[in-house]
């Protein structure tokens, strides 16, 4: 039989709430609207609204699973495990070829070439070309500035994040619509395929 009690127990494990306490970011509210705001490495309000300084957040009750890095980049940036490994082997021993990264790492060449084309997409590698010995050139890959990239992942993350932010108000948005119309009706079961998959 299955320990469903050490299972809950797992799982609560996973679980991570917002603690103003011990974070290292605050979230900070407007008292007069619903206006919500993510601060990382400052203890002040970021803005003020409606012409008063935001609040900042002391308690919640919703718990979130805990992050794991790998899967952020994954789902934020759509760099998996292999991505990371080139990104973090430019950076500790470039500047490299893609035969340089391939032969290090064991990674297939055009998988390895695919990833460095992302990196520099988003501004985590820079490209540029190196004229051979024997004639002609070749692109090597560069580690970027690290306050820049910490600036461009920081930013990029924002930016998925409010995407995100805006599909769950919009969830929020439709879920309280249709209470309003259907006021003794409960929710559908098929409430959510109405919103499609982001790769559907």
């Amino acid at each position: 039989m299955a320990d469903t009690g050490s299972d809950a127990a797992s799982e609560e494990s996973d679980g991570v709430q917002y603690d103003p306490e011990t974070t290292r970011y605050d979230i900070f509210e407007c008292p007069d609207c619903d206006n919500v705001v993510l601060a990382v490495g400052s203890d002040e309000p970021p803005m003020s609204c409606h012409n008063q300084q935001m609040q900042r957040i002391q308690d919640t009750d919703m718990s979130v699973k805990t992050p794991d890095v790998k899967q952020v980049l994954l789902e934020a940036f759509g760099l998996p495990k292999a991505g990371l490994d080139i990104c973090l082997c430019v950076i500790g021993e470039g500047p490299l070829s893609a035969n340089e990264v391939a032969d290090t790492l064991g990674y297939d060449r055009s998988t390895v070439t695919r990833y460095l084309n992302k990196l520099v997409e988003l501004g985590l590698l820079r490209r540029s070309e190196l004229n051979r010995e024997g004639g002609g050139v070749v692109n090597v890959y560069h580690s970027v500035d690290l306050e820049r990239m910490r600036r461009e992942t920081l930013i990029g993350f924002y930016v998925w994040a409010g995407e995100a932010a805006s599909l769950i108000e919009e969830a929020n948005v439709t879920k309280q619509e249709y209470l309003d119309e259907n006021p003794d009706r409960d929710l559908p079961e098929v409430f959510w395929d109405s919103f499609p998959d982001s790769d559907g």
